[in-house]
């Protein structure tokens, strides 16, 4: 029996670092070589450049910078390890034209190129904006084996694989940067034991890791055999390289080749969850070259859970939160904040807003009288949530930290939340993260230690903005709420079908025409990790002026 060495390398890219991307593909390739005896190493889509790389495509500068670093890579790996096969991938132009490529790098030289076939263009995917598609299979042969190429999307109809197949392929190498969302994995595998029943071919799947702006990639590469057997599963949100082992009788290759790696266990969803977040912070805040974050810790359940997965993300040492007490905030909200940072170890400011709020309402009192109201309004409840806003983002000048917002999906939904208020900030863990959900993630870190005081988990939610307030005096409950939302945005029933479902009428307009009416405000917000099927931002684009009621 022969035996080959194939080992993924799940690298975290950073989009447009293209010396540090070289820097870290001939550092796994000569790792692979040394440590595995590698015969071949496969990278993720787009490793070279990171993804995705938007706009940049659009510059000749960036695409001419791309095929220089390129030129270096292969003749570094040539000196390196000429006889290993090297799997990249990366943009590459050809009389003019744009494509999203893999290329095989070998014995000093590109031997082998492929084009990808189809080029998804829905939900956070623009590609057709940017690349031409390929039309021919690429199927190369090395010490024994024939390997076809296949990049991301093409893995998800028929017609790629099948013609991979038909040039005499005996395994697909799939190249991945396809971005976290719950239940993403189980996807994944359905689809691809789709193709695999089809061709009778084991495939090679090798994922990106790392954040990059609202997207999370979550690695967990894969390979099943050509049964659709899951044979090798690598650990999700880490970098690394993982090794395969292919053993098969030259001459009866078909019904000798066996597929031998190692199996991670898989984590639970709200494991993946939490992990997805952290990573989406920790990518964000180093990529961006901020020296960590900080934050207003209210004593709230949002704010909490933020530090949490802040701290995890950065290291206590890296984050700063303040206390922004007025005077509707209650002790037991003061008592919390404090607890939880003394328990995370960070360091914590008290800074009271009343003095600054009655500032604000007595400079502003001749133009407000113009227009008295008749009670307490929310004008004065964002006025205390602006006031906050100032603070933040005052220290966050002065310390070189910059803010995450503490907002959730629900109440970015429904615009339960003040513009350059408590919507000031750079960046957002919670922006995709259902209310309901929000709770369950607390309950799921307080599990691997109590960082989150449980008092905060279990009182009903409020702003804290007038006397006695809670979010149940606005919203619907948030499991009805969060219901509502997903059947409308994730899924974009209608109002009808959503109150054949057994909602309110009455109850499911209002939240619809909430979602609507606050589109101005999504688009002001911070960028955000998405978790979610579909999450504001580049994933659901609407108008803001619309006059469009979506009844029907």
């Amino acid at each position: 029996m022969e035996k080959f060495n194939l080992i993924i390398a799940q690298q975290n890219s950073h989009v447009g670092n293209l010396d540090d991307n070289k820097g870290w593909i001939i550092e796994s390739v000569v790792k692979a070589k040394e440590k595995y005896q590698a015969d071949l190493i496969l990278f993720p889509e787009l490793n070279l450049c990171g993804y995705p790389p938007e706009d940049l495509l659009l510059r000749d500068g960036f695409n001419q910078r791309v095929e220089e670093v390129l030129g270096e890579l292969v003749k570094s790996l040539g000196e390196q390890c000429p006889e290993l096969a090297i799997v990249i991938g990366h943009p590459m132009r050809q009389e003019q034209v744009l494509y999203n490529c893999a290329s095989v790098i070998l014995n000093g030289r590109v031997e082998h190129t492929y084009f990808k076939h189809l080029l998804p263009n829905y939900s956070v995917f623009d590609e057709k904006r940017y690349f031409a598609s390929g039309e021919q299979p690429c199927v190369f042969h090395y010490k024994g084996l024939s390997f076809g190429l296949s990049i991301c999307e093409d893995i998800w109809q028929p017609e790629p694989m099948a013609k991979a197949a038909q040039a005499g392929a005996d395994i697909i190498l799939n190249l991945n940067a396809s971005p976290f969302y719950r239940d993403k994995k189980s996807k994944r595998y359905d689809i691809i034991r789709q193709r695999i029943s089809e061709n009778r071919i084991p495939v090679v799947y090798a994922n990106m890791v790392g954040g990059q702006d609202e997207l999370v990639f979550d690695g967990g590469s894969f390979t099943m055999d050509q049964g659709g057997h899951l044979v090798q599963c690598a650990p999700a949100f880490e970098c690394g390289l993982y090794p395969l082992t292919i053993e098969f009788d030259a001459e009866n290759k078909s019904d000798s080749l066996t597929l031998t790696g190692t199996i991670t266990p898989h984590q639970s969803e709200l494991a993946e969850t939490y992990n997805a977040l952290v990573l989406g912070v920790s990518d964000f805040v180093r990529k961006n070259g901020f020296k960590g974050v900080l934050i207003g810790l209210s004593g709230g359940i949002d704010s909490a859970l933020t530090l949490a997965i802040a701290v995890d993300a950065l290291g206590a040492e890296n984050v700063e939160v303040v206390l922004m007490p007025s005077q509707y905030t209650s002790d037991m909200s003061n008592d919390d904040a404090i607890k939880q940072a003394e328990t995370q170890n960070v360091k914590y400011h008290i800074i009271p807003i009343e003095n600054i709020f009655s500032s604000f309402m007595d400079s502003l009192e001749p133009a407000l009288n113009e227009t008295p109201a008749t009670s307490w309004d929310t004008t004065e409840e964002n006025l205390q949530a602006r006031s906050r806003g100032v603070i933040l983002m005052a220290l966050s000048n002065r310390l070189g930290k910059m803010l995450l917002t503490t907002g959730n999906k629900s109440e970015m939904s429904v615009g339960y939340a003040t513009l350059y208020g408590d919507m000031a900030g750079g960046y957002s863990a919670l922006k995709d993260v259902p209310k309901v959900l929000v709770f369950e993630l607390a309950k799921y870190r307080n599990s691997i230690s109590e960082t989150i005081p449980q008092r905060v988990i279990e009182r009903p939610p409020s702003a804290e903005l007038k006397p006695d307030q809670k979010d149940s005096d606005s919203l619907p409950d948030y499991p009805i709420l969060d219901a509502i939302l997903e059947m409308y945005i994730e899924l974009h029933y209608s109002l009808d079908e959503i109150v054949r479902c057994g909602y309110d009428e009455g109850l499911v307009r209002k939240v619809l025409m909430m979602v609507d009416r606050n589109e101005y405000k999504r688009r002001q917000a911070a960028p955000g990790v998405k978790i979610t099927r579909l999450a504001f931002g580049r994933d659901r684009r609407y108008p803001i002026a619309s006059g469009f009621i979506n009844i029907r």
